[in-house]
């Protein structure tokens, strides 16, 4: 009952004039940016985040989400209509919703993404609200010796589960660790790093980290790859949105499947929805009694990585939110957000900010039904979007970036740090280095390096503290595995080279 009370509060606080607005402009920002290809969620949020500043936590909070799930609506249009994936975890939409589009049932697939869409997001919200106060409860019982091994796990499954080399994710693990050390140390306030730069007192900004990895060289990637606007010849209309009876009921099993798979790739630390969607299509072909078929236009193949992506979106708040530990990049930006309004994400945020948590999770379900209402009428419009020139669309971002980081802090520096970080993410994105684990080292760092120095000094530097405590120890043995998981394939294959 106090749940359902809690719920009820939320809502009379989402529901104010103010938040609506901010949930309508992020959700269908999020569509929008969803449609266009190259420029993604995270690129926008962290456009967005220095605006935010001048707003309340809880709206600001709730304009981000609205972004970040509401891209994941609108990457599967341009993937189905223009095999054109908006996002990451559209991709896989496009393997059968594409043939679905050429084959003359484009409105079809558009239909069912967006039912299954909601669906997916839907449940995974009633899981966030049964779930998250019972993580967080746990987590009150959580010391600093807890927390450094469940925040060293997370940094390190973000490395080994990120796309690419396994030692690349770790590496810039390890980078994004050392950026966190710059600025006045938090236990003894000497400088580090700073190089003289008073600048650099308070650390780097994490904005112009966050604007240079994945806004900044987003444009320059593709100004560089001579990415032209793409033409338009698909016309959907309305009518031909209602899928078949056979579609409709094909659709049932795969949507509760996926959602089932996006829920817990959600709350697990670095997967997210790319990964929820791709492993929620091999569930489906592994299930299949045709998997043959799949990439052909099998409604399936939408239903589930749909249902999954929207599900795990949902479902990374759950551990941002209670335990403070974000799960990926767009979480890692959210918990920056909290933190640049003074709110501490963690156990105790429900309990000291309820009209936050709970007005955020009533958010959601309004957001979803915005974009429920707003996705199929307004896919034409959309597509539209597609039409303007790049040679227009990327200056705008760029201007908007330098608007955004100098109106903080009316910084310069940090406008030429934002810069010096598009031309390190333009060189990542050239040797294909993951930038996402960096900026979660980043952002758990100093964490980290709290909770570790805090432990030790409470059990006078002995290490034995880590491994006495059950929650520690688990974390640490898991994080074992992590790195032999990493290290053994490539052993056994060399063994095998020699015998």
């Amino acid at each position: 009952m106090d749940i359902l009370d809690s719920l009820l509060a939320g809502f009379s606080v989402a529901l104010s004039a103010h938040a609506l607005l901010f949930c309508f402009v992020g959700a269908s920002v999020g569509m929008l940016i969803g449609v266009l290809p190259g420029i993604g969620a995270l690129a926008t949020i962290s456009i967005l985040l220095p605006f935010t500043f001048y707003l309340e936590p809880m709206i600001g909070l709730i304009m981000l989400a609205g972004v970040f799930y509401g891209a994941q609506y609108g990457g599967s249009t341009a993937s189905i209509l223009l095999n054109l994936p908006g996002t990451a975890s559209s991709a896989v939409t496009a393997l059968d919703g594409y043939p679905m589009a050429k084959a003359g049932r484009a409105g079809s697939a558009l239909f069912v993404t967006t039912i299954t869409s909601f669906v997916g997001g839907s449940i995974a919200i009633v899981a966030m609200i049964l779930l998250a106060p019972f993580v967080a409860a746990i987590a009150l019982q959580f010391g600093s010796t807890e927390y450094f091994s469940v925040m060293l796990l997370s940094l390190v499954a973000a490395s080994t589960l990120s796309p690419g080399s396994m030692f690349k994710g770790l590496a810039m693990v390890v980078f994004g660790l050392l950026l966190g050390t710059v600025g006045a140390d938090a236990m003894t306030g000497v400088y580090r790093f700073t190089f003289g730069r008073l600048e650099l007192a308070e650390g780097i900004n994490l904005i112009a980290i966050v604007m240079g990895l994945f806004g900044i060289s987003e444009v320059l990637a593709n100004l560089a790859g001579g990415a032209q606007p793409t033409r338009l010849t698909e016309r959907v209309s309305l009518r031909s949105m209602i899928p078949s009876r056979d579609e409709s009921r094909r659709s049932v099993a795969p949507t509760f499947r996926g959602t089932l798979v996006g829920i817990v790739t959600g709350i697990l630390p670095g997967l997210g929805p790319q990964v929820a969607s791709f492993v929620a299509y091999a569930v489906e072909k592994k299930l299949s009694r045709t998997p043959e078929r799949f990439g052909s236009g099998m409604v399936e193949g939408i239903a589930a990585p749909e249902a999954s992506n929207n599900a795990s979106v949902q479902a990374a708040f759950i551990p941002t939110l209670t335990l403070g530990i974000p799960g990926d990049a767009v979480m890692a930006v959210m918990v920056g957000a909290l933190m640049m309004h003074g709110v501490l994400p963690g156990p105790q945020l429900i309990s000291e900010e309820p009209d936050l948590f709970w007005g955020l999770i009533a958010s959601f379900w309004i957001g979803n039904l915005i974009l429920l209402v707003l996705n199929i009428p307004l896919i034409g419009v959309w597509l539209q979007i597609l039409r303007i020139p790049y040679r227009l669309l990327y200056p705008s971002i760029l201007a908007l970036i330098c608007m955004g980081i100098y109106s903080i802090r009316n910084s310069e520096f940090d406008v030429l740090m934002a810069i010096l970080f598009g031309l390190v993410g333009y060189g990542m994105l050239l040797l294909e280095l993951p930038a996402a684990p960096l900026l979660l080292g980043f952002v758990l760092g100093p964490l980290v390096e709290e909770h570790l120095r805090r432990a030790l000094i409470i059990s006078r530097g002995s290490l034995d503290v880590f491994v006495t405590s059950p929650v520690s120890l688990a974390a640490l043995l898991l994080t074992a595995l992590l790195i032999l998981g990493m290290l053994l394939p490539p052993l056994v294959r060399r063994l095998r080279r020699r015998g």
